[in-house]
Order: C-alpha cells, then sequence, then structure tokens
C-alpha cells in the first residue's frame, strides 16, 4: 500500500471520529440535567410565625378620682403591691374635715335618740299611773252610784266622785297621747342618726376618693407623675391624669399579629413557642387562647371597619397566646418585649412528605401526550393550544425519573397534597415511598415537559443551596 492511500485512511478515519464524536456530544446535550429527591415517609410539623410583644392579660391605669395635689407616692416602678393596697394619696383636708363634722353630728343625734327613748319610757310610766288612778276612781264612781240610789250619800258627794272619774279618764288619754309623741320624737332622732349616717358615708366616698388602691396583685409599670403635682379627673372624652400603670403578672400574654394568608389555619388551643428579642436562646411554652376576627391594616394597625380609605394594602390578624405558668420562668419578662410567636398549626406523624420546590402546575392531558411521543408534541396536543379553544385546566403534580434502559425520562404525575410545613408538604394520593422526583432547579422545571431526556445532577442543588447561604 503506497503512503497516499495510507494517509488518506487515516484521514477518513480521524473524520469518522469526528462525526462519532460530535453525534455523542450533540445528543449529550439534549439531555437535561436535574436536581432529585425522593418521597419519603417522615413526621410533618407546620408552623406559622407573628412578631408583637408580651402584654399581661390583665392592666389597668390607675387614674385620678379627684382634683387635688399628690401628697404621697407609695410605690416606685417595678414594685410589687397587694390587692386594697395604698399607692397613692392626694390632699384630703376638706373631705377629711367633712367626715369627722359628720360623725361629730352623728354622735349627737344618737344621745338625742338616747334621750327621747328616756322620755319615751317616763311617758309609759305616767300613762301607767294614770290607768291605775283611773281604776280606782272609777271603783269610787261606781260605790257612790249605789250609795246615791239609797239615798245614803248625798247629791253633791256623788258629783265629786263622778267628776274625779272623768279626770282620770281624760288624764289617760293625755299620756296616751304623750306616749305616741315620745315615740315619734324617737323614731324621727333614729332617722337623724339614719341620715346622719348616709352623709358620712358619702363623705368617706369623697374622702376615699383621694386614696388610691391597687385593684389586684401587680407589678408597677409605669409612673408618670411625682409628688407635689396637681392631678384632675376625666371628664366626657378627655382623659383625666393617670397615676400609675399596674399590672398583673400571674397571667402573661404574647399579643402577635398573624398575616392573613395563615390566620386560617390558626384555632385555639394549639401549642405555639415565643422567643423574646430580649432573652436570647429562651424559649417560652404556650398555647393560643384568642384568634382576632377582624382584620388590622399593616401600616395603622387600625381595623378595616375604622379606616375610611378604599386603598387595598397587606392585613394581618391579631393572635393572642397565654404563656403556660408550669415549666416557664416568667419572672424575667415584661410588657412591651417584643416578641415573637412560632405556632404549630399541624402535627403530621409518619407521613408521606416532598420538597416544596418540586410542586408545578401543568396540562395533564398535554403531558400525557409528551410522554407519549417522547417529550415531542403531537397535532393533536398542538390543536389544543390554539387560539380558538379553552383555555386548558392546569393541576398540580411532580416530575418523576423513568428508566428506560440506560436512559431517564422526566414524567408528570398528578398529585394531592396535605398540611404544608416549611420546606416539604404532604402528599395524600399520587405517589409512593421512594419514588424519585425532580426538585430543582427553577428554571429547568419551569420549562420541563414529559418526556424529556434528562440526567441526575444533584450538585446543582449543592451549588444553589452554598451560593444561596
Amino acid at each position: 500500500m503506497s503512503a497516499k492511500k495510507i494517509i488518506a485512511l487515516v484521514a477518513g478515519l480521524l473524520v469518522l471520529i469526528a462525526i462519532v464524536a460530535g453525534t455523542i456530544k450533540y445528543n449529550a446535550s439534549k439531555v437535561t440535567a436535574v436536581a432529585t429527591g425522593k418521597a419519603v415517609r417522615q413526621d410533618l410539623v407546620a408552623t406559622i410565625s407573628g412578631t408583637g410583644q408580651i402584654k399581661p392579660k390583665t392592666y389597668v391605669n390607675v387614674g385620678a378620682t379627684a382634683f387635688g395635689r399628690i401628697t404621697h407616692l407609695y410605690v416606685k416602678e417595678g414594685d410589687h403591691v397587694k390587692a386594697g393596697q395604698l399607692v397613692a394619696t392626694l390632699e384630703s383636708e376638706s373631705p377629711a374635715s367633712a367626715v369627722a363634722s359628720q360623725q361629730a353630728v352623728i354622735a349627737a343625734n344618737r344621745t338625742n335618740v338616747e334621750s327621747d327613748l328616756a322620755a319615751e319610757k317616763t311617758a309609759f310610766a305616767n300613762t301607767a299611773q294614770a290607768k291605775a288612778d283611773l281604776e280606782q276612781k272609777k271603783l269610787d264612781y261606781d260605790r257612790a252610784q249605789l250609795l246615791y240610789g239609797e239615798k245614803l250619800i248625798s247629791k253633791q258627794d256623788y258629783d265629786a266622785k263622778k267628776a274625779a272619774f272623768d279626770v282620770s279618764a281624760a288624764t289617760v288619754l293625755q299620756r296616751q297621747a304623750s306616749e305616741a309623741q315620745a315615740k315619734a320624737q324617737t323614731a324621727s332622732a333614729r332617722s337623724n342618726v339614719q341620715q346622719s349616717v348616709a352623709t358620712l358615708r358619702g363623705n368617706n366616698y369623697s374622702l376615699g376618693l383621694t386614696q388610691a388602691r391597687a385593684p389586684f396583685d401587680a407589678l408597677v409599670t409605669n409612673v408618670p407623675v411625682r409628688e407635689g403635682e396637681t392631678v384632675v379627673t376625666g371628664i366626657q372624652n378627655a382623659e383625666g391624669s393617670t397615676l400609675m400603670t399596674l399590672a398583673d403578672m400571674s397571667v402573661i400574654t404574647a399579643e402577635v399579629k398573624v398575616d392573613e394568608t395563615d390566620i386560617v389555619n390558626v384555632k385555639l388551643g394549639q401549642p405555639a413557642d415565643i422567643s423574646v428579642d430580649a432573652l436570647p436562646g429562651r424559649v417560652f411554652k404556650g398555647h393560643v387562647t384568642e384568634v382576632g376576627n377582624q382584620a388590622l391594616l399593616r401600616t395603622t394597625g387600625l381595623a378595616t371597619s375604622q379606616s375610611t380609605t378604599g386603598t387595598e394594602e397587606a392585613k394581618d390578624f391579631k393572635v393572642v397566646v397565654t404563656l403556660d405558668p408550669s415549666g416557664n420562668d416568667l419572672d424575667a419578662l415584661r410588657p412591651g418585649l417584643s416578641t415573637t410567636a412560632k405556632i404549630t398549626t399541624a402535627n403530621k406523624p409518619d407521613t408521606l412528605v416532598i420538597p416544596i420546590q418540586a410542586l408545578v402546575q401543568r396540562d395533564a392531558k398535554a403531558e400525557g401526550d409528551l410522554w407519549a411521543h417522547h417529550g415531542k408534541a403531537s397535532t393533536s396536543a398542538t390543536d389544543l393550544t390554539a387560539p380558538s379553544q379553552k383555555k386548558p385546566e392546569q393541576i398540580q403534580g411532580v416530575y418523576i425519573l423513568v428508566s428506560e434502559g440506560s436512559k431517564l425520562r422526566a414524567k408528570f404525575v398528578p398529585v394531592s397534597t396535605g398540611v404544608t410545613g416549611t420546606t416539604e408538604i404532604e402528599v395524600v394520593s399520587g405517589l409512593k415511598p421512594g419514588d424519585e422526583i425532580v426538585t430543582g432547579r427553577y428554571k429547568v422545571l419551569r420549562t420541563l415537559a414529559s418526556g424529556t431526556a434528562v440526567k441526575r445532577d444533584n450538585s446543582i442543588a449543592k451549588t444553589d443551596d452554598s451560593s444561596s447561604s
């Protein structure tokens, strides 16, 4: 064989190798690299978060109930007080003198009652004496009548006995009238005592208005006034002076705002973990005790029913989480501390889950046609997207990997989902444990179609994770 033929043979062989390598490279370039994951069974916890502040369940602003100067403040911020404890006093000379004066009036009226009772007893005794005398005069008169009838006494003696009897009868009536008068005077004196006692009660109330007392066991959280300042009471819609704020720290709540898209999942009694910005690393346990029914505008905090603007904006709902007293050290908490509540809305043990990002919306009929034609749309499938046809219905599903010999293809499978967690979602139907699904990346999933040749490349997901972090 000549040298020219050898050179020509080698050149042809090189061209053939180049053609084969180009074909292989071209075919490899048509295989889509995808990140994959598997449907697995695990515990799934769904949570939502809300931010707000620590608030006592019960708190009160102790306001001025009388006009005057503050004479004493017996507590300061941070003090603990008992129910009924005196916490502040205002100047009280006028009501105190009125109380003392009225007490003297009551004492005098009670003395009058005792005097009238003595007069009443005297009247009773006088009446009894008059009745006894009347009995004696009646006996004398009856005897005189018998003697006069038998002509044994003169008419003068008879008339004298009759007159004595009539005088005694009149005396009894007079003494009985005096007795009734004494009773009336005693009743009047007693009424005066009752009236004086009622007046004293009003005077004591006025004096009590100058004394501020704690309505319950509480923590003093704010004292905005000082001794010597003059305070006023509120009138109509004008707020009066506030002496101090008392908070019942026996029951502490976290009042947070939850986004309107999450509020439908919040129910009474759901457990929650509460973290406080001022106490890093500490988690307090609690449960939901109140779920607001009125939306609050995020920019102003006003309820939508109170807003006069028609502007659409994001809304929140108020949720109150009560901290559990057992297992929590609540002494470090103070009203107003910023807090975040993580509420557990669902807990599904040993359930089938997949990554949330694997879900896509597709036309199931078109995907089935693509799978049947290895990723190429048929004429009938193309007609479905014509302008004259209705827009196909999109359903939820995932792409699973199907092996065909040494090749892998993506196939769309509709799925039904349940509880949504932080990064996973529950699969109710459509998959079984161990199914390998396409999880990324987003650009690939957006255009991926059934029947597309794919290859595993989970380094994509690792690269995405490292870049996002």
